[in-house]
């Protein structure tokens, strides 16, 4: 009764809090009240699993997190499903809190709940909850200040697994670390079996790619490599490859979309997705897969992507003073080698790039991104941010010429300027990293 009690507070002082930040204007409350729960009550959110009348979704990986979960999310409530679900990507446990927090009341339930977590605190936030699903989108080098080598991260992930062995796992069969996570009883696989390309922007990259070893100690080897690691992989020495996937795909990647052919028992399904690039077209398989296992089918799924917006930066498109403009975080080489394969070279391109604790505070990631991809750019482009002149020099070692290089390292007089040397129909890129990102999302850029 009395951790009950306790709980109840908890909900009231979250949302008295929230109140008094927007009514301050001192954050985007993303977080903050998550903290402030968390310390007056630890176990909060080992009440918050009981508010989940279906079933409970986490998401995590290096890339695709955010645009994943927010995919299923829009997939079961188009299906008029309610969700809960950390929407701005607050995804440690401050922020999985926050959002459980301001949503809860005492006698409202939710169908179901779609988490994203942070690949180091999966293990943490399932001491607290238990989940039904785990989708596990990739594991690409990323911040290796915080953690580590890939063996790490992995561990961290195969952890949480092992905490939680009901666990029903979605996993991406393309990538070699991620097929390993099959520790329970129930798995699926998805994947893509051939990938064309029918659009103005390259598909190969520069970007070094990872060099895996099978367990047998032996380097896999290729016989598709669609990007970084992902791809058709095998072991010449004892035999090991790529599982054979239950949801098998066939990828058109268009300018500004995706055509997706998926085969599941024996039934071949069309979906086409309204995101840029072969890895969202990654992202939208894995929501796919998850939905068709919680038993959606084929027309409220592409119902939900028909009307799907992408938001905080994964592909957002916004409008700055009369201008197109889509911001594409980028944060680790391969996601950033990534997006920058689809950049309109003829916009005006601004790269933020900050090195804050959430960006992580080693940069060198920078030399391992293929930016070479710019060097034909028609406008100059606007270095911004606490590492500015850093991105400017990467530049110019990438090919671009120094003429085309401009250093305004103040983000928000960044992107004015940018927007003020625009012709009138030119469209604006902006390629920033996280805290970057939430600066510009604080700015009241005028439309």
């Amino acid at each position: 009764m009395f951790k009950q009690l306790r709980f109840y507070t908890s909900l009231l002082l979250a949302k008295s809090a929230y109140l008094g930040i927007k009514t301050l204007s001192k954050s985007g409350g993303t977080s903050f009240v998550g903290m402030a729960v968390l310390k007056y009550y630890p176990e909060f959110l080992s009440h918050c699993r009981k508010y989940i009348k279906e079933k409970s979704i986490t998401v995590t990986g290096t890339n695709g997190k955010t645009t994943t979960s927010g995919l299923i999310s829009h997939i079961l409530e188009t299906a008029h499903q309610s969700v809960i679900h950390n929407l701005k990507g607050a995804n440690m446990l401050t922020g999985v809190a926050n959002v459980f927090a301001l949503n809860l009341a005492p006698f409202k339930q939710f169908d179901y709940s779609v988490i994203e977590s942070d690949e180091a605190y999966l293990t943490k936030l399932y001491d607290f909850m238990s989940s039904d699903y785990l989708v596990v989108t990739n594991l690409f080098r990323d911040q290796l200040d915080r953690y580590g080598e890939l063996a790490t991260t992995a561990n961290f992930i195969k952890n949480a697994i092992d905490k939680n062995k009901k666990l029903k796992l979605i996993l991406n069969a393309d990538d070699p670390l991620v097929s390993t996570f099959n520790r329970t009883e129930y798995a699926v696989f998805y994947g893509f079996e051939d990938v064309s390309y029918e659009c103005d922007y390259q598909k190969d990259s520069n970007a070094p790619a990872e060099i895996f070893n099978c367990t047998c100690t032996e380097a896999l080897q290729y016989s598709k490599r669609f990007f970084a690691q992902q791809g058709h992989y095998f072991c010449p020495k004892c035999g090991y490859k790529r599982p054979i996937c239950d949801y098998s795909a066939k990828a058109i990647i268009h300018n500004d979309y995706s055509e997706i052919f998926i085969t599941h028992n024996g039934i071949t399904y069309n979906f086409k997705v309204n995101l840029v690039g072969l890895y969202n077209a990654y992202n939208a398989l894995a929501a796919i897969a998850l939905s068709f296992e919680l038993g959606l089918n084929q027309s409220e799924i592409q119902k939900a992507l028909d009307s799907f917006k992408s938001i905080f930066g994964r592909a957002e498109k916004r409008s700055i003073k009369g201008h197109d403009t889509l911001i594409q975080l980028i944060k680790n080489p391969t996601g950033a080698s990534e997006v920058l394969k689809t950049v309109d070279l003829n916009s005006k391109i601004i790269i933020a790039i900050n090195d804050n604790y959430a960006d992580g505070r080693d940069i060198s990631w920078l030399w391992d991104s293929d930016f070479e991809q710019l060097k034909n750019v028609k406008n100059p482009i606007i270095t911004s941010g606490t590492r500015a002149n850093d991105m400017a020099l990467r530049l110019k070692y990438a090919g671009v010429p120094s003429e085309k290089i401009e250093i305004h390292s103040d983000i928000e007089k960044a992107i004015n300027y940018a927007v003020h040397c625009c012709k009138q129909d030119e469209k604006v890129t902006i390629l920033p990293s996280y805290t970057a990102l939430l600066k510009i999302n604080k700015l009241k850029l005028k439309k």
